[in-house]
């Protein structure tokens, strides 16, 4: 089969990450997780953040024997200097990727959030992609890289009650994701994924209280899950393929772009 000048990388190449290395925010649990055994199975050196320190060391221990370097970084991502402190101590060992994963998401009455509840959620939702991209991009200015952030189904069509804070936050992660592309787009792809649906630990924890009778939440489950074209809820492992995919090869001219990983919900 023909292939031109532009074609001849073999696929193998595109999506090993050998010898690269992946820094993971938000990577002791739940799609986190998921996302650093993916990048580990494709070769990638890992340095892997979350404020858990007993999550991450069990992580480390799990992913021994995959033939990757391991770091491990505890840090509270709501305070700026434990960010700068972060950049600083892998400094001559940045990342060639980037992936923003870390979020909160509580739920409470707009009516009912106050100034610190505000700052809270922006702090870790918004503000610490800020801070993290703006290292990633000064330290990697000449070799650029890839950036992945995770945003949000509910900042594209707000769903759920009292969400208004979170919405808001990921919402500004999706137009940081598209400024940084058109702004750095000759050395770095800046692309968001929009998650809707996944079953993680959290999602696990509404369906306990579903089961306790709260009539809200078992409105909203069964209201969610009608508009789920493709019947099921997704897999955190689900999410963490497609951030593989945006940080490979594979991507090489997706720059700007906001990926729902949703089940087709958005469109449905």
């Amino acid at each position: 089969m023909f292939r031109s000048e532009e074609d001849l990388r073999p696929l193998g190449d595109l999506i090993s990450l050998k010898g690269k290395r992946t820094l993971i925010t938000g990577a002791a649990a739940g799609i986190g997780r998921a996302m650093a055994y993916r990048f580990a199975e494709a070769g990638s050196d890992l340095h892997l953040v979350d404020i858990s320190e007993a999550g991450l060391a069990g992580l480390k221990e799990e992913l021994k024997g995959c033939g990757v370097g391991v770091e491990t970084h505890v840090v509270d991502l709501s305070k700026k200097r434990e960010i700068d402190g972060l950049w600083m101590g892998i400094r001559g060992e940045e990342p060639d990727a980037l992936i923003n994963n870390a979020g909160v998401y509580p739920v409470r009455d707009y009516l009912e959030v106050d100034e610190g509840f505000l700052a809270k959620v922006f702090s870790i939702n918004f503000n610490s992609v800020f801070w993290m991209c703006q290292h990633m991009v000064r330290a990697r200015r000449e070799q650029g890289g890839a950036i992945v952030n995770i945003g949000s189904i509910e900042a594209v069509m707000p769903f759920k009650e009292g969400l208004a804070h979170y919405t808001t936050s990921k919402a500004g992660v999706i137009a940081l994701t598209r400024d940084l592309a058109r702004e750095y787009g000759k050395r770095f792809r800046v692309n968001v994924i929009v998650p809707g649906g996944i079953l993680t630990q959290g999602t696990k924890n509404v369906a306990k209280d579903v089961l306790k009778f709260k009539v809200g939440l078992i409105g909203d489950a069964v209201k969610f899950n009608a508009r789920l074209p493709i019947g099921r809820f997704g897999r955190p492992d689900e999410v963490a393929l497609m951030a593989f995919v945006l940080s490979s090869g594979l991507s090489s001219y997706v720059n700007g772009a906001v990926v729902a990983v949703d089940g087709g919900f958005l469109s449905a």
